[in-house]
């Protein structure tokens, strides 16, 4: 094998191991796009569950509809935690469209690029194998020709020499000379052909391998260098745009965490706690100054605190029990039903909330009606004027309808207005203390005069004494009831003072005394801070009222007054001031 030939196998070898190799090196490429998409695909998977879970997490906390949680957005903080909530409903929705972009701009386009860089790299390789092939084939016909002229040319120096030889022979007859000599002729031009075909075959050889070595492989290889350098920047501008997609939500999310951080600075704890005190505000007075009590005088001491406290602690031995049996009505939760229709078992302030609550709901229920009876009146005037359209006679039962609820929402609001005026007429007033203490201070004096009278009769009797047992012939028994172990087994209180009704009260629950304004009344247990006050009517009714209906008068000579009205003891004439 001649040197040429040996050179030529070589870089058709080496030819064909760079063609492999760039085989493996494009496959790694396309596998390390589908690897990067694959990440890509798996992040955006990530931001869908975080905004999910974010979703989740915001709705949870939500406020329900209709409950407690709603009453609370009047506190700052409240508002303030629900617009934190909102927003991040909002950042939420930033991380999926951080996942819808990825998924738009980066997984869809390098998916449906993979597919085109395997068609591309799969064009180029069949080209170079297309070219390889060919110049290998072009090979193989030239080292035909060659073994085909050098196997002629053998042939004709053989029949040369044949003929040479018979020719020289003189035994040899001349037939078979002209034979020979023939087939060595005959040889010599096929040899000829052959090296003709042969340089024929060289010629085209050498042009192709020059073609396929500078201008076709080249450019095969070209083709795949660019288009692994498309891959590449694809690539990289796959991972620019992982970046920016994150970017493009900064600005929305900076902006959520500012929210964020204006609702905190909105909290208002002042403004809160002044919600909770106007929420809680009960229109009570604080009860009056405890007047001071002389026990110098041997009389009064029978009513002094001390003998009430042991009266009461002699009638009604402790019981053992575990739960609280000092608490007294207004903290008893007896009924537990919604109470009065014109809430009369609330405090008064508390009332007037619900009174005023209660009219706003229903006058947004009239104007309502009153919306839709307009609608319909429009619409029979315009069937009155465009008959085919409808019979207006169709729309007057509703009408009527419409017209009796709105009938029976103002004799509701009306009733509730009433209401809500009668308790705002006996809300205390800071004016008005004075001018009503003017005339019950004429009453206290009355009072003040008939227990001095009957005082210094009982002085001048022929027995010279009264105790306390005369006066507690007048006690009596208290029902038993259920909302209050106060009022079981309990002797009756003595009477420690008086008080005038300034507001009527209804008293509807139990535990309580219904009073009319003006009414006098015997005061047997003082406000405790609570805000009510145990009075007496008679021997058959007493109970608690709210302290700020009433004006009370502590006198410890007051009880003397009362034992002289209701047990006819001999008194001095009462002189009026």
């Amino acid at each position: 094998m001649d040197l040429g030939k040996v050179e030529t196998l070589v870089k058709a070898q080496q030819l064909r191991d760079q063609f492999d190799n760039l085989e493996k090196h494009t496959q790694w490429g396309i596998d390390f796009v589908e690897k990067y998409t694959k990440f890509v695909k798996e992040r955006s998977e990530i931001e869908i569950n975080y905004a999910k879970q974010i979703r989740n997490l915001s709705k949870k906390y939500q406020p329900k509809k209709n409950s407690k949680e709603e009453e609370e957005n009047k506190y700052s903080s409240c508002r303030a935690f629900l617009s934190t909530l909102n927003e991040l409903n909002d950042y939420a929705g930033q991380h999926e469209l951080i996942a819808e972009n990825l998924t738009s701009q980066i997984i869809s386009e390098l998916t449906r690029y993979t597919q085109e860089l395997k068609t591309e790299r799969k064009s180029h390789f069949h080209d170079g194998r297309k070219a390889q092939q060919h110049i290998e084939n072009s090979w193989k016909q030239l080292e035909s020709s060659k073994r085909r002229f050098e196997r002629d040319c053998k042939e004709a120096d053989r029949a040369q020499q044949y003929f040479e030889k018979m020719d020289a022979d003189i035994n040899v007859t001349k037939a078979d000379v002209e034979k020979a000599r023939q087939q060595a002729q005959m040889r010599h031009q096929m040899a000829a052909d052959s090296k003709g075909e042969y340089s024929s075959y060289l010629q085209k050889f050498n042009q192709e391998q020059n073609e396929h070595y500078y201008t076709l492989i080249p450019h095969i290889f070209q083709k795949i260098q660019e288009m692994e350098e498309r891959r590449i920047e694809r690539v990289g501008e796959s991972m620019k745009t992982f970046a920016e997609v994150d970017r493009q939500v900064l600005p929305i999310v900076s902006k959520c965490l500012d929210g964020m951080t204006k609702a905190a600075e909105s909290i208002e704890p002042k403004s809160d706690s002044k919600q909770v005190v106007e929420s809680y505000k009960s229109g009570f007075e604080p009860p009056g100054d405890v007047e001071f009590e002389d026990y110098g005088q041997p009389m009064k001491r029978t009513v002094s605190e001390s003998s009430l406290s042991n009266s009461r602690g002699e009638a009604k031995p402790e019981k053992p029990s575990s739960k609280s049996k000092g608490k007294l009505w207004p903290f008893i939760k007896k009924n537990k039903g919604s109470g009065p229709e014109d809430f009369s078992h609330l405090p008064p302030e508390q009332r007037r909330k619900k009174l005023q609550a209660k009219i706003d709901d229903i006058n947004k229920e009239i104007q309502k009606e009153m919306d839709q009876k307009d609608a319909l009146t429009k619409m029979k005037d315009v069937y009155v004027k465009n008959p085919q359209m409808g019979d207006p006679s169709s729309v007057d039962p509703r009408l009527a309808e419409i017209s009796q609820t709105i009938e029976k929402l103002q004799f509701e609001a009306q009733k509730f207005e009433g209401w809500l005026a009668e308790v705002e007429g006996r809300l205390p007033v800071k004016s008005d203390p004075p001018r009503r203490q003017s005339g019950l201070y004429e009453t206290q004096n009355n009072i003040q005069t008939t227990v001095n009278n009957c005082a210094q009769d009982r002085e001048s009797s022929p027995d010279g004494s009264y105790t306390e047992e005369q006066s507690s012939e007048t006690q009596i028994k208290v029902p038993s009831t259920e909302f209050d172990d106060e009022f079981d087994d309990e002797e009756t209180l003595p009477t420690i003072g008086t008080c005038k009704a300034l507001y009527p009260f209804e008293g509807h629950n139990e535990g309580t005394i219904s009073v009319a304004e003006g009414e006098l009344l015997y005061v047997i247990e003082e406000d405790k801070g609570d805000g009510w006050t145990r009075v007496r009517r008679n021997e058959e009714e007493e109970g608690y009222v709210p302290t700020s209906y009433v004006e009370v008068f502590l006198d410890t000579n007051a009880k003397a007054d009362i034992f002289c009205v209701h047990h006819s003891v001999n008194c001095s004439p009462i002189t009026a001031v």
